[in-house]
């Protein structure tokens, strides 16, 4: 792709920036499985082509095939999504750049149905900055925390009793610009999320080439600036996702326009981070045009995986159990075009790759020894796929329907 910046525009100019205008329905169709074996599998898309909102599917953790049982209609661009702890209400950026008249992107809560995972449009709120790109929830679930890609900050959204959101309780604008005129002249906030232990929030800005660090007062929903407030990656890095090692000590990175993935030891108590370890997500001999996009450990923290938009492919890693450092394992091809997505189910036994542009989510066995993949011979079609959030049905988890 030539540029993200870019891409974002044309999907905004081809929606149109005025109000989003939001008509939407329950997911219809679904119905309790039948079978032990399922999970939820839920779908952001982008809707400026044939997408119609948000689809529901549901997987087969035997065959690996996806079963669409519902959509929500109407959601505009709900790119990235993200679910409480106990699954009662799913929440949705909005990547829009306008928003009830002023220059912000939004995010819509929902409730969801116990019974069968459909969705119930809640309410709205502005996201304080346009194009919300990426969204997820304080350890407590008190808070939506959002990242505004155009915007180049980061928002705090109070989560009320009932699962709607409620006015900003802080916003952090980032400054400054990176070594890139095209894709880093100004910053660029490209996801938030807080550690494991909810005292320390961390945001990836690509337009400064800086991980952005915070403590969290989760009583006021406040983002109070880190001792040490970021941690500096090479220059035209551009970071892009962060996740954490279950066990807490490391953190990866992967880097969007260097396509590269970072190592970090993570300090919980202090909430720094130090580099370990860069390496490369491509093969050595790969001249082609790239971008890195997505990143993920296996439930057990033994691999990880990254993917390539220009490569077409999943790149493992073994995590070493002791420093956290990185070794190559393979590339698969996602059997599509642009994997901006991807997620590893919580069984560990299949991966799902999201190929935006040729509107495909291809299923991967998973080899819990070697961390290889193989296709399993099932692919689902949704238009535009651009974000994947697995969880299980209440009756697989003792949550009784009401």
């Amino acid at each position: 792709m030539s540029s993200e910046n870019q891409t974002r525009r044309d999907f905004l100019k081809a929606l149109g920036l005025g109000a989003l205008g939001l008509t939407l329905s329950d997911a219809s169709g679904a119905q309790p499985s039948r079978g032990p074996r399922e999970l939820l599998v839920y779908v952001g898309t982008y809707t400026a082509g044939k997408s119609e909102g948000i689809y529901l599917f549901r997987l087969n953790l035997s065959s690996g095939e996806l079963r669409h049982v519902g959509t929500t209609r109407g959601v505009v661009n709900p790119s990235f999504l993200t679910l409480d702890s106990r699954r009662r209400y799913l929440y949705a950026v909005n990547e829009v750049e306008e928003f009830a008249g002023k220059k912000s992107g939004a995010v819509s809560a929902f409730a969801v149905d116990r019974r069968t995972g459909g969705l119930s449009f809640l309410n709205q709120q502005p996201s304080q900055g346009g194009a919300p790109c990426y969204v997820s929830l304080d350890a407590a679930g008190r808070f939506v925390l959002v990242a505004n890609y155009m915007g180049g900050n980061v928002c705090v959204l109070p989560v009320r009793g009932d699962g709607s959101l409620g006015e900003a309780a802080d916003v952090k604008q980032f400054q400054g610009s990176g070594v890139n005129p095209q894709r880093q002249e100004g910053p660029h906030a490209h996801c938030i999320l807080p550690d494991k232990a909810g005292r320390h929030v961390y945001s990836c800005d690509l337009g400064t080439d800086k991980i952005m660090i915070y403590r969290f007062d989760a009583r006021g929903g406040k983002l109070i600036p880190n001792e040490e407030p970021w941690v500096q990656v090479k220059p035209g890095t551009g970071p892009r996702h962060l996740t954490f090692h279950p066990g807490g000590r490391h953190a990866y990175v992967i880097n969007e326009l260097a396509s590269t993935v970072t190592a970090f030891a993570h300090d919980p108590a202090r909430g720094t981070l130090k580099e370990l370890q860069t390496v490369s997500a491509l093969p050595e001999d790969f001249k082609g045009a790239n971008t890195g996009a997505d990143i993920h450990l296996s439930p057990d923290g033994k691999f990880l995986y990254c993917s390539n938009r220009g490569h077409d492919s999943i790149a493992a890693f073994r995590v070493d159990a002791r420093t956290g450092g990185l070794s190559f394992v393979a590339h698969t091809p996602t059997r599509g075009k642009k994997p901006r997505n991807f997620a590893v189910d919580p069984t560990g036994a299949f991966l799902l790759a999201a190929n935006q542009d040729s509107d495909t989510i291809v299923t991967f066995r998973r080899d819990p020894l070697t961390g290889r993949l193989d296709p399993a011979g099932q692919v689902a079609e949704v238009p535009s796929p651009v974000c994947l959030k697995l969880v299980a049905p209440f009756f697989l988890t003792g949550v009784k329907p009401p």
